[in-house]
């Protein structure tokens, strides 16, 4: 198999073109407009459909589908009427580190918007997972995640009221849950964590403001402390237009 000069390791292989050689009309267009939106760079605002559907010579349709994916991928955003180049995605590192933390290694400022802090009786599942027994106070902690002020994520934390019995009354919603967490003598252990895509729930897209049909990264975690004990079980749910995660492996 041959290999342009130019292929970039992270790219797919031969542009994703079939050993046949047939490729969708669409896919095609896709790709022209991939390699325009890397010449006019992030916030510029791309042609219209109609005048890409000229450029190019397709109908508007198959356009209005290249455009779908490339935002879906999160190459491109919509603003207002038109289409935008969008900014490189935010790499959040999978380690014990908080939301705050990643976001401003990369230069961005993180964020949060309340959505609630309650308290209820703890369920049998959830007991099982933060070691607790049901029906004990457990608090829920549910804040949109923000970037600039973009929302790009939603997270839920689920710890034992026992644990933080003031947490409505001296924990600022808007600042780093881990922090607060140090600032109380709490440290991390080791945490499991699990990844799957999902699409979120209307209630979830709604929060976050994104068309329910754009893929998330769902990120279920339970943590510990240096004792073992279990500290936290967070639902974090990232835009995946908006998000990849990285690792570091060592043999």
């Amino acid at each position: 198999m041959d290999y342009p000069n130019d292929q970039a390791p992270g790219a797919p292989v031969r542009s994703g073109i079939p050993e046949h050689g047939r490729i969708p009309k669409y896919y095609a267009v896709k790709a022209r407009i991939a390699a325009l939106v890397d010449e006019l760079g992030e916030g510029h605002l791309i042609p219209t459909e109609r005048d890409l559907s000229e450029r190019y010579d397709v109908a508007r349709e198959t356009v209005r589908q290249a455009l779908r994916e490339l935002v879906l991928e999160g190459k491109l955003r919509r603003q207002g009427r038109g289409t935008v180049v969008a900014g490189p995605k935010l790499a959040q590192p999978l380690s014990l580190a908080s939301y705050t933390e990643g976001v401003r290694r990369q230069g961005r400022t993180p964020g949060r918007n309340l959505v609630t802090l309650d308290r209820f009786p703890c369920p049998d599942a959830l007991a099982a997972e933060i070691g607790l027994t049901r029906g004990e106070p457990v608090w829920h902690l549910e804040r949109v995640l923000l970037a600039d002020d973009e929302r790009v994520g939603l997270e839920s934390t689920y710890v034992a009221v026992s644990r933080l019995p003031e947490l409505d009354t001296d924990f600022e919603p808007d600042s780093s849950f881990y922090a607060y967490l140090h600032g109380k003598g709490m440290s991390f252990g080791d945490a499991d964590e699990r990844i799957e895509t999902v699409l979120a729930t209307p209630r979830e897209a709604l929060l976050i403001g994104t068309p329910p049909a754009l893929p998330m990264l769902l990120i279920h975690r339970v943590s510990r402390d240096t004792e073992g004990r279990p500290l936290e079980r967070v639902r974090s749910l990232y835009r995946g237009d908006r998000f990849s995660f990285t690792a570091h492996l060592q043999g």
